[in-house]
């Protein structure tokens, strides 16, 4: 079966309120304490007695928008290479994505020092050998191969990103390509650590049973002594104004159903527009009783299944809506319900009830995701990180045209 994906660009006029998400966390204490080590690390504690556990979190500032063409896929890569282990101790869990890497484990409060002790030996030593990134290579291959390439619907994500963004840092997928991957030597991955993996460019959070001065005193032993790095040179995340529609389709041999995808470029994250944003996605496409799934799916039975969410980006972030078309309706038919359900939302009042509806859809979100240390961290080392992102407007793109994709079958 063919599938083919059409991109271009439109506008979307949000009129919502801006500050519908900045009040999730209404009613919430977070009792952050800031300290900032002599090497410039800087160390984000939270105690929480409540159970006899504790989170470390160490968030490198490195993701996948600082890698340059014909060194794709480096962050994710190194974070794999992460997981070989240092000198010394194995390691435990870690994730990459477009704007930073992330390691973190969570451990009885009595195994505190254990838990600082590994994230600094990994910090100040890793093991870097043909071996380690060989096998870690074939890995992240194999990854790819599975997610991306042997994947239905896997190629069409990673063309829209390519027609959705013109500035590289978020053009190229964070997994990377083939080529770029098997070209990446050990000096390189040596190089790539000792710019990026330093405690001037990482933030480290710890969350849970704990006291503040002991805990620091902990942290100064292991962390300190690790020498600090010249700063990386921050990516450019600007975008260029998109005049033009653009389109594009994708034979997918491996969809058994055609998909239509909608991007829109928009703001970054941690802003007013984004939660209205993020407000939004729920009342268009997010759940049973969303707007989409209410008109496509249910009353007109046009589609299988459609939904819509904002991502969130230290640069130019991107609202993304899909459907995934019944044999018996055209992709253009399909495409032309969704603008409906945009054109209604451009022109018509939404209604208090569903407003209120999607914002504690939104809320309800947030809170789950502080179920736990481990959760409870994440939110907290986020929020940080992208707050110091926006004391530097230059590293925060410029909001431009919206962009529109959709798909077709033949």
């Amino acid at each position: 079966m063919k599938l083919h994906k059409t991109f271009f660009s439109a506008t979307l006029l949000v009129a919502l309120a801006g500050t519908a998400l900045a009040q999730a966390g209404r009613g919430i204490h977070v009792d952050l304490k800031e300290t900032r080590l002599a090497n410039g690390l800087r160390v984000i504690t939270v105690e929480d007695h409540s159970a006899p556990v504790i989170a470390v979190n160490v968030t490198y500032n490195v993701g996948s928008r600082n890698e340059k063409p014909g060194r794709t896929g480096f962050a994710h890569l190194f974070e794999h290479m992460m997981f070989q282990g240092s000198e010394n101790v194995g390691t435990m869990n870690g994730t990459t994505n477009e704007d930073r890497t992330n390691y973190f484990e969570a451990l009885p409060a009595n195994q505190l020092a254990l838990a600082l002790y590994l994230e600094s030996d990994r910090m100040r030593s890793l093991e870097v050998n043909q071996t380690n990134l060989d096998n870690q290579r074939n890995a992240v291959q194999e990854e790819r191969r599975i997610g991306l390439d042997n994947a239905a619907y896997g190629k069409s994500g990673e063309l829209q990103q390519e027609l959705m963004y013109d500035n590289f840092a978020y053009k190229h997928d964070t997994i990377g390509s083939m080529s770029d991957l098997n070209a990446a030597s050990v000096a390189d991955v040596q190089a790539f650590f000792k710019m990026y993996y330093a405690p001037n460019n990482a933030v480290l959070t710890l969350v849970g049973d704990f006291k503040t001065p002991d805990a620091l005193a902990t942290i100064r032993k292991y962390f300190e002594p690790i020498s600090r790095q010249p700063d990386p040179t921050p990516p450019d995340m600007t975008e260029p104004e998109q005049k033009a529609e653009r389109r594009a389709s994708v034979d997918d041999v491996l969809a058994r159903l055609p998909r239509v995808a909608i991007a829109y470029k928009t703001v970054p994250g941690n802003t007013a527009d984004f939660y209205a944003l993020q407000v939004l996605a729920n009342i268009l496409g997010g759940g049973a009783s969303s707007r989409l799934n209410q008109k496509l799916v249910r009353e007109k039975e046009m589609v299988t299944g459609a939904n819509s969410f904002a991502q969130e980006t230290r640069g130019v972030g991107g609202f993304y809506i899909t459907a995934t078309p019944r044999p018996t309706f055209k992709n253009d038919v399909v495409e032309a319900a969704v603008y409906d359900e945009i054109a209604r939302l451009q022109k018509e009042p939404i209604a208090d009830w569903e407003l209120q509806k999607a914002k504690n859809g939104a809320r309800r979100n947030y809170i789950n995701g502080l179920s736990g240390s481990c959760q409870y961290d994440r939110p907290v080392r986020c929020l940080l990180r992208r707050s110091e992102s926006h004391q530097h407007p230059h590293r925060q793109g410029k909001r431009g045209h919206q962009g529109r994709c959709a798909a077709r079958r033949q």
